[in-house]
């Protein structure tokens, strides 16, 4: 297995034991290699989910721009509502499996 496969695997197992959702793996392959090399980087890899600047940057540069949605504060619930579903507590909220949440939440797997 590629060392992306074992990505895709840790962050599968992530969906369903942490977030209790049975992921769709086209999917959820699409999203991991639409983040390129920044899923081998330790420190882009996650997102802090409590840092407003990381938050902001999910926001602007993945809903926004990759989705296609308007700014509103409705992007703004749907983040906080993936990182609930994520757990606070969990320091290793990996981009992908936020990245996936979103876009599984506005219907718009059709970007991928």
């Amino acid at each position: 297995m590629s060392k992306r496969d074992d990505l895709i695997e840790k962050y599968a197992a992530d969906l369903k034991d942490k977030c209790g959702m049975n992921p769709d793996m086209d999917l959820l392959t699409k999203v991991t290699v639409g983040l390129g090399p920044s899923i081998y980087n330790a420190d882009a890899a996650t997102v802090s989910g409590s840092d407003e600047k990381e938050l902001a940057t999910v926001k602007n540069n993945f809903l926004i721009k990759k989705l296609g949605l308007s700014d509103s504060a409705d992007l703004d619930k749907a983040i906080d509502s993936v990182i609930e579903t994520y757990g606070r507590s969990n320091r290793n909220k990996y981009r992908a499996v936020i990245y996936y949440m979103l876009t599984k939440h506005f219907n718009k797997e059709s970007v991928y």
